[in-house]
């Protein structure tokens, strides 16, 4: 997984060079161990350069965890992630992780409430549905982050 990440980095440094290469932070996901979605999700962090360390655990946990975090039922998915001080429940994109730790708004995280159909680690043929990813501000006010 390092040399991947390490390969892509100077992969990134010599298509674009003058450009900054983003360096991701590793991000801590908590999910259940039998759900393939969420390894799917995890496998789509890695393909984009993120160190993912996974933590398997118990629905009861996973409750707390995003209670712990401020995410609602209604704002709810089946995993949940932690990185750079934001939390990433569901299904969001790499690229708005990115965007988000890049551009730092005062925020609690992201959030892709359920399960949408082609969201990432959702794939089902070429099927797609549309979602929102959003944007959980402090004290529980969301907005839209990106659409999909």
């Amino acid at each position: 997984m390092i040399v991947r990440t390490l390969f892509s980095l100077l992969l990134g440094a010599l298509l674009l060079p003058g450009t900054a290469v983003w360096a991701a932070p590793e991000i801590e996901v908590w999910k259940s161990p039998s759900c393939d979605c969420c390894t799917g999700w995890v496998e789509h962090l890695q393909d984009n350069g993120f160190e993912v360390t996974v933590k398997d655990t118990s629905p009861a946990m996973l409750d707390q965890i995003k209670r712990q975090a401020g995410i609602s039922d209604k704002l709810a998915s089946c995993h949940t992630g932690k990185i750079d001080g934001y939390v990433i429940e569901g299904h969001v994109p790499a690229a708005d992780i990115q965007r988000l730790v890049s551009e730092k708004p005062d925020a609690a995280g992201l959030t892709v409430p359920g399960m949408p159909i082609g969201s990432p680690g959702m794939e089902v043929d070429d099927k797609r549905q549309p979602y929102d990813v959003l944007l959980l501000r402090k004290y529980g006010a969301t907005e839209v982050f990106a659409k999909y």
